[in-house]
Formats: structure tokens, C-alpha cells, sequence
């Protein structure tokens, strides 16, 4: 399997979707298919699938592994993890396993293998321009992502994805941390956590925790679930947020999406099958007990005199479903201790119930399916967990379980396993762990980790998503603001993959006429996909729940009554179903008919080997698959130095151009304009300056009615998007109650008349980070305050209560905050002697100015006498015309204080006193 021969198998699949595309238009016109490009990467993908099935394992991970140069504009530099933080994660999955989960796992030590001489390696992958500035300022970087790149366990690279990871560095103006982990079938569960949670805790010696967020897609999205939860679980400081593409959380395949037709999606039904070799199929029970039988019979004093290869392929396990439990178990006990056995997948399929005894999944034993850190749908609880932003392709085979992922983690309660699987400290953790935040977008008929795709307009948008949601996650964890690239001048998502410089004024013209083309018949409002820098949408009951069109336009996602995933029975998630089963086992039949012959001379070379003997565990079990289960003494295996593939280089580079088209147009930019002294002769004629300066003037204005901000950078800062209030739309009225009378009571009693919210030098908390703009309910005001208050007289009543913005608007007070606003009236009364005797009753005012108009004339100066503040009185304080003022309560408790009157001040100039 090389670049040769994957350009011979798809070669004719590009041409035939490119006629196919012209020919077939119509079908394809609401579809992302309706894109040449998408079109073509998405059959691309599918085909070179359905080639490598009919290659090894091996060939298939060598292939994908293979060095792909970056562009020079991308910095890569390549780190060893320390073997101390390797050894700190295996005890960490210790602890999380459990007794039984290192039984089920078959030990302890065997997963802590590796390769002689291979250690855990990193990439670090930043745009030269960034790291440039980062050493200039000295700044060691407060934007991390930690990538785990996809390949269903078992295939793929940080070579091979690399071109979608400079993407992100690029967006996110970050630098991203990319471990190579063990794959499976080689190294099965749980290997590959075992070195992404290493490579975590690496990060946390160089980075702080919110300077970090984590990414995974398919497999890696999975990968980072389990990430999470071990982190929640052992008290590791959690990241800023984490990134969800695609991610694969169910390997038991019961959610219904993965029984149904997806012809938009480039996964195999059927399940990955793959030519037979050392690594895949491994033995089930019957072949594992038919070669210790054969050893039993002819190894005899260190002799390996063998059968004949037929009869070991004549006994090999049949896949007919009607013969699947014909077969008799023959005792193989003499050698099984040592190597773990598939377990029995039991399953009824036209009426009747069998046994499906071989591995169905690469990265796990059957028995290991259904573990929580396997599929993490399977979790007690997904609460406790940072935000989360999940992406889900409307037309891929795993949505159903996406979308169940992301309702699970928003609301625990009520997506809880069945009452009978609960333990103690499952219902413990269900009550302990909060909800997570989560923005679920649903992309409508897009396929399975469509970014792989980066060069088509789909693409674009989510990665343009990617980044906003990073951005503010980093920016919350971090408490302050960042600055963010706002490169929607220099970054163009043309309206055709053909034409990469389409200005973006066009393309914004498109993105509105597509949003008109999506508007629903209910009349539900639409938006734009966002970006780094523009704000995250509020979260309603934990949740962003998004729907969103190919051209990027943003519709409310159907409520969950009304999705599939959210309506599944309980009982039935994490239980194998019929359809997936009878499609692999078809799929099967087929491969072993056709690859028999070379199966069966593999057993006959596996029986050789375990004539010879393996090395062992102590009394371990590894699964099957595993490497650790089969290493023969005295054996090779140094990893072989990797060799360049032409393929996947032009894979990346095709990835990679709108990337460099961006940073061509950034760095024209940002180059310093020619100067050019013109002559009085030169132009003769022309238009005076000041004439083009006018007009200049005036297109701006225009332009600034209409377009968005022509700045290069964006501020990103948390505008209390999530509520950290605890409460849903279930909450009963009761307990909110309650909840707000706790609050109360840790806030303590309101401030005194002493209190410092009125000096000069108070600082309201949360007014952001420069402290001059607002907000109010945690929305920030659509104004700026110039400079910093420098008086008490600047501060607003309002902005003196427990809002912390300063705002102009009045807001409904609460019994509480009526009782500060007195305290706060009554401490500016009493600031001075003097202050307090100009205090005045204003109906005594009222009544003193109608007596003096009737004796003093209107050229007559008068001067206005304050009066005393009547006094309180049997719980009412009496005015001069005899009226009771309720006294002021707090908390049902008489607040024992006096309302402080209104000031007056002779400010008209008619009346100002004359000097005798």
C-alpha cells in the first residue's frame, strides 16, 4: 500500500464523481454535496476506505503514519514526554479502573508496555509568526490545545492531521500539543488513554490549567471524554474547555442513527474489516482451543511436527448464522491462562439466539464494550465537566449518540443509567457533580469529522466556530480578556472551491441570501455561524442547542422530544443490535472466503510461536490482540524510521492552501506602503486632495452604518454567558426561593452608612477587565465609561448595589436591594454635619414656597430655610401634611432605619440671596 497504488484505486472514483456531480446536479442542490469540492473529498475518503479494507492492518497504519512535510510557515517541534508522567497516568487509570476494571482489563502491568526503545512523543505545532512574537515579549503562552487526533483507535497520525491542527493554531493564535499515542489492535484499551492522559499531565508542569483547552475528533473526541472524567474523578485540575468533533462515545453501536441508512457519510457500514494478518483478526475461543489442541497432540520434547494447513483451516470457526453455535468448545485450558479469550456477544437474529464470538472492535474485547471509559455514554454522570462545544454532522452514522452525549452532560438527572445498574457511588457522583455547559451544533447533512474536509465552505464555518468557542472558553477560565485576530478581511470563505479570493463582501451577500433561502415557516429568527471575536450565544438550561446549514446560517435545534437520540429507552443504551451485528457479520463471511487460505497459514505460523512460548505478565492476561500477549523471545521490534508520503504530502497541501492564502494576505497587510513624493508636474489636472479626502470621509461614514469594524483584532472576554445558579426549568419555585434567601444570608447584612461603596477609590468588581464598560445581568451595555470614577457623585445609585456595572437604566429592586439603596441614601445624607442639615421634607418645601409667593413679589429675592426631618414615630415617620412612611423592612425584620429625605439646592438666579 503505497502512494502508487492509492492514486490507481481512486482515480477513477474523482472522475467519475466529477461527471456525476454536472450530470446530477439537481438531487445534490441543498445538499454539501453541492459543492464540487465537498463532493469530491467526501467520495475521495470513501473510496480509499473501501481500498485499504483490502490491505492489513499494518499496511493501512504505516501508510497514514508516514512523515508529511510542513509548510514553512509552521513551526513543529517534537518533544519526549518524561517516563515519570507515563507512569503517574497508569496509576491514575489504576485508581479509576478499580479492582474489577483492572481484572476486565487483564492486569496491571501488560498495558505499561511499549516498544523496546519507543517512548511517548509530542508535537508542538504554532505559526512562526506567533511563536516570533511569543519569544519577543517573553510571553510563554496563555492559549494551549491539546489535540488527540482521530483513526478509529487504530490508524492515523499527527502527520496526517497536522494540516487541520495548523488551522486551529492559526484561529486561535495558540499553540497546539499533539501526543502520538499507541493505536490499537496492537495496543488495545487502555494504552492510547494511558499516553493522552501523560501527555495532559506533561502540560500541566509548562501551562497552567486555563491556559489549556483539549480537542479531540472521532476516536479523539472519546478519547477526551475519558480524559475528562478521569481528571473529575482523581482531582486533577480540569482545562479551560474542551472541543468535541464527531466524537465516537458508543463502541456497542445501539443508538439507531447506526442502524439506519447514511449515504452521506463516508464511515463503513458494515464496521472496519480488513485483510487477515498477525495483528487482526485475533484468535476467539474455539481457534485458540483448536491450536492448543494441535500443540497437546504434536509438540512433543520441544518438537513443532505441524498438521497440514487444510485442517486448520477446515476447523476454523464458522460464520454462517445458522451454524454459529454448532460448534463444540474443545478444552484448551493448558495454555489460557495466559492469554485472554474474546468474550461471547449473545444476540438474537431472525428468532434465534447466538453467540457472536469474535472481536467486533479494534480497540477492545467484546466483554470491554459497554465501560464506561470505552463508550463514555455509559457514564454514571457527564456533570462536573468544563464547557464543552460538540459538532455533530447531520448526515454521519454516529449523530444519534453525539446528541445524546451532549443532552447527558447538560442535564445528568435525567439521562441517568436504569435504577438496577446504579451503585452507591454512581448516585453519589449523580448528586455531587453539576451539569456541564455544553453548545451542541447539529450541521445539517454534513458527514463525520467534516473538517477533515478544510478546503470546502462547510469546513471553514466550523472551524471559524471552533475558534470562537476556544477563545472564550480561555477567556473565562482566565478571568480577563484576549485579543483575538479578527481576520474577516484576510481569511475569505469564498462562495465556490474553485475561487479562493472571492472578497468577502460577496460571500457575506451569499450567507445572507442563504439565510433567507433557510428561514422557517414558523418565522424562527436566523443568525450567522459566529467566529473568534464575536460573542458566544447565552446558555439556556446548560445548553446552545444550534442547528446549522451548510452556508453557516444558525436555526434553534428541534427540542429534545422530538430527536431520536433523546427519546431511547435506558435499558437499551450499551446493548449490541441486530442490524450493525448482521451487517459485520456479512461483511465477515465475505473477507473469510475470500482471504481464508492466507488466514489459515497465519494460525499455522501462530502455532509455531506459541509452541516456542511467549513471554509473559506474571500470571497477566492481555486481550488477544495485544502485542504484549505474542512477544516471542528474543524478538525485534524497534519501530523503522519513517518514510515520506507523497500522497498524504499532497493530501495536506491540498488541506493547507486556504491556510496559506491567508497568511499571504496577512503578511501584505501588515507590510509598510511605498512613499512616493509626487512633483507639481506629475498629474496635472487631477483632483485637488482635500476634494478625495472629503469623499473619503464620506465613505466611511457609510461604511460605518453598514459593515462590521475594520480593526485587525477582537477583544474576547466572558459576558456570563452560563449561569452558574445550578437550576433549570424543572426547578420548583420553592427551591429557587430557597436558594435566593441563601444567597442572602452569605452576603451578609447590607452595607453600613460607613460603607465604602461611596468613596472615591471604590472599584466596582466586574466591569471588565479595563473597567469601563458595564454590564447589566450580564450583559454588557452598548456604551463605554471614558475613565474611571472619581468621585462619589460619579457612581450611580444603581452601580452601588450588588450589580457590579455602572448602568444609566432603572431595574425593579427587590425588597433587599430597596433596603441597600436606603442604607446607601442614608450614608450620603450623613457624610458631613452639614450635609445632614441641609436634608428637607419635601412637602414642607412645597408649603413654605406657596406662603412666600403670596406675601414676597416676583422681584423680591428669597432665600429657602431647610427644615428638620421629622422624626420617626411608632414604626412611621410623619411628614408636615401628616402622612405615615411604612418603616423599612429586610428579610421580615425591621431595619431600624430612618429614610433619608431629599436634598434641595437654591440653584435659580432670580432667587439668589443679595449682599446688603
Amino acid at each position: 500500500m503505497n502512494t502508487a497504488t492509492v492514486s490507481m484505486a481512486v482515480t477513477p472514483t474523482v472522475l467519475s464523481t466529477f461527471l456525476s456531480h454536472y450530470l446530477n446536479r439537481k438531487p445534490l442542490r441543498e445538499r454539501p454535496t453541492a459543492h464540487l469540492s465537498y463532493d469530491e473529498g467526501l467520495h475521495l475518503i470513501r473510496s480509499f476506505l473501501s481500498f485499504a479494507s483490502h490491505h492489513t492492518i499494518e499496511d493501512i497504519q504505516a501508510f497514514t503514519a508516514q512523515w508529511v512535510p510542513h509548510p514553512q510557515w509552521v513551526k513543529v517541534d517534537e518533544i519526549e514526554i518524561p517516563e515519570t508522567k507515563v507512569v503517574e497516568a497508569a496509576g491514575l487509570l489504576q485508581e479509576q479502573l478499580g479492582p474489577d476494571g483492572v481484572r476486565k482489563v487483564g492486569g496491571r502491568n501488560w498495558w505499561q508496555w511499549r516498544k523496546p526503545g519507543s517512548s511517548l512523543k509530542a508535537e508542538w505545532i504554532e505559526m512562526k509568526t506567533d511563536y516570533h512574537e511569543r519569544k519577543r515579549t517573553g510571553d510563554p503562552g496563555k492559549r494551549v490545545m491539546l489535540y488527540v487526533h482521530g483513526g478509529a483507535y487504530f490508524f492515523g497520525s499527527v502527520d496526517e492531521h497536522r494540516y487541520q491542527m495548523q488551522r486551529h493554531a492559526r484561529k486561535l493564535k495558540a499553540r497546539v500539543f499533539a501526543p502520538e499515542y499507541r493505536l490499537a489492535p496492537q495496543f488495545p484499551f487502555p494504552c492510547g488513554l494511558q499516553d493522552c492522559l501523560a501527555a495532559y499531565l506533561y502540560l500541566l508542569t509548562v501551562q497552567d490549567p486555563t491556559t489549556i483547552i483539549l480537542a479531540g475528533d472521532s476516536a479523539g473526541g472519546g478519547m477526551v471524554v475519558s480524559m475528562l472524567v478521569t481528571m473529575r474523578d482523581r482531582g486533577i485540575p480540569l482545562p479551560a474547555g474542551a472541543i468535541l468533533i464527531s466524537p465516537w462515545v458508543d463502541l456497542t453501536h445501539s443508538f439507531p442513527s447506526v442502524s439506519g441508512d447514511c449515504p452521506f457519510d463516508y464511515i463503513p457500514q458494515c464496521g472496519f474489516h480488513h485483510k487477515p494478518s498477525k495483528a487482526w483478526p485475533p484468535l476467539n475461543a474455539d481457534e485458540y482451543a483448536l491450536l492448543t489442541e494441535q500443540i497437546a497432540k504434536n509438540a512433543k520434547l520441544g518438537q513443532t511436527k505441524l498438521m497440514k494447513p487444510a485442517s486448520v483451516e477446515m476447523k476454523s470457526l464458522p460464520q454462517d448464522l445458522a451454524k454459529l453455535n454448532a460448534m463444540k468448545p474443545v478444552d484448551g485450558e493448558s495454555l489460557a491462562g495466559s492469554v485472554a479469550e474474546t468474550a461471547f456477544i449473545s444476540i438474537k437474529l431472525d428468532g434465534k439466539e447466538i453467540k457472536l464470538k469474535d472481536q467486533i472492535q479494534m480497540y477492545t474485547t467484546n466483554e470491554l464494550l459497554s465501560h464506561p471509559l470505552v463508550s463514555p455514554v455509559m457514564q454514571p454522570t457527564l456533570g462536573g465537566l468544563p464547557p464543552l462545544l460538540i459538532m455533530t454532522g447531520g448526515g454521519e452514522i454516529l449523530r444519534d449518540e453525539q446528541i445524546y452525549l451532549a443532552h447527558k452532560c447538560a442535564n445528568p438527572a435525567k439521562y441517568a443509567p436504569p435504577e438496577s445498574s446504579m451503585h452507591e457511588s454512581a448516585r453519589e457522583q449523580l448528586g455531587r457533580f453539576k451539569p456541564t455547559d455544553v453548545q451542541l451544533q447539529v450541521w445539517d447533512d454534513l458527514c463525520h469529522v467534516a473538517p477533515t474536509l478544510s478546503f470546502t465552505r462547510p469546513a471553514k464555518f466550523m472551524y471559524r466556530s471552533i475558534a470562537q468557542f476556544g477563545a472564550w472558553a480561555l477567556a473565562r477560565a482566565q478571568k480577563t480578556e484576549i485579543e483575538i485576530l479578527d481576520d474577516d478581511s484576510i481569511s475569505v470563505i469564498s462562495s465556490s472551491s474553485s475561487s479562493s479570493s472571492s472578497s468577502s463582501a460577496s460571500n457575506r451577500k451569499e450567507t445572507r441570501k442563504a439565510g433567507k433561502e433557510n428561514v422557517q415557516p414558523d418565522g424562527v429568527a436566523t443568525s450567522e455561524i459566529g467566529k473568534a471575536g464575536d460573542p458566544l450565544p447565552p446558555f439556556k438550561n446548560h445548553m446552545i442547542r444550534q442547528r446549522v446549514s451548510r452556508h453557516g446560517v444558525v436555526t434553534p435545534l428541534a427540542p429534545p422530544a422530538e430527536l431520536p437520540a433523546c427519546n431511547i429507552d435506558q435499558n437499551d443504551i450499551g446493548v449490541v443490535k441486530e442490524t450493525p451485528v448482521r451487517r459485520w457479520l456479512e461483511t465477515r463471511a465475505q473477507w473469510d472466503k475470500r482471504y481464508g487460505s492466507i488466514r489459515a497459514k497465519i494460525h499455522k505460523r501462530r502455532l509455531k510461536e506459541m509452541a516456542v512460548g511467549y513471554v509473559g505478565f506474571d500470571g497477566e492476561t492481555p486481550p488477544p490482540a495485544a502485542l504484549a500477549s505474542r512477544r516471542k523471545v528474543r524478538e525485534d521490534l524497534v519501530e523503522k524510521k519513517k518514510s515520506k508520503s507523497m500522497g498524504l504530502a499532497l493530501w495536506s497541501l491540498w488541506g493547507s492552501k486556504h491556510d496559506e492564502i491567508t497568511v499571504q494576505r496577512e503578511h501584505g497587510t501588515d507590510k509598510t506602503p511605498e512613499i512616493k513624493v509626487a512633483t507639481t508636474e506629475e498629474g496635472e489636472g487631477a483632483r485637488s486632495p482635500s476634494d478625495i479626502q472629503k469623499q473619503e470621509k464620506e465613505v466611511a461614514r457609510r461604511e460605518l452604518k453598514t459593515n462590521r469594524s475594520r480593526s485587525r483584532t477582537k477583544i474576547v472576554r466572558d459576558e456570563r454567558q452560563v449561569a452558574d445558579d445550578g437550576v433549570d426549568e424543572n426547578t420548583p419555585v420553592s427551591t429557587l426561593m430557597a436558594k435566593r434567601e441563601e444567597k442572602a444570608k452569605e452576603e451578609g447584612p447590607p452595607p453600613s452608612p460607613g460603607s465604602v461603596l461611596l468613596t472615591p477609590d471604590y472599584m466596582p468588581p466586574e466591569t471588565g477587565v479595563t473597567g469601563k464598560r458595564p454590564t447589566v445581568g450580564g450583559i454588557a451595555v452598548p456604551f463605554s465609561l471614558n475613565k474611571e470614577a472619581e468621585t462619589a457623585s460619579m457612581i450611580t445609585l444603581t452601580s452601588a448595589l450588588d450589580q457590579p456595572g455602572r448602568v444609566a437604566s432603572p431595574r425593579p429592586f427587590t425588597p433587599r436591594t430597596d433596603a441597600v439603596a436606603a442604607t446607601s441614601a442614608a450614608a450620603a445624607a450623613t457624610v458631613t454635619e452639614k450635609a445632614k442639615d441641609e436634608v428637607v421634607d419635601p412637602e414642607a418645601v412645597k408649603a413654605q414656597d406657596v406662603a412666600a409667593d403670596k406675601i414676597v413679589g416676583d422681584e423680591t429675592p428669597r432665600v429657602t430655610t431647610p427644615v428638620a426631618t421629622p422624626a420617626v414615630e411608632n414604626g412611621g415617620a410623619k411628614g408636615s401634611n401628616g402622612a405615615t412612611t411604612p418603616a423599612i423592612m429586610v428579610d421580615g425584620l425591621g431595619a431600624n432605619l430612618e429614610r433619608p429625605p431629599l436634598e434641595t439646592f437654591v440653584t435659580a438666579q432670580e432667587d439668589l440671596p443679595t449682599v446688603k
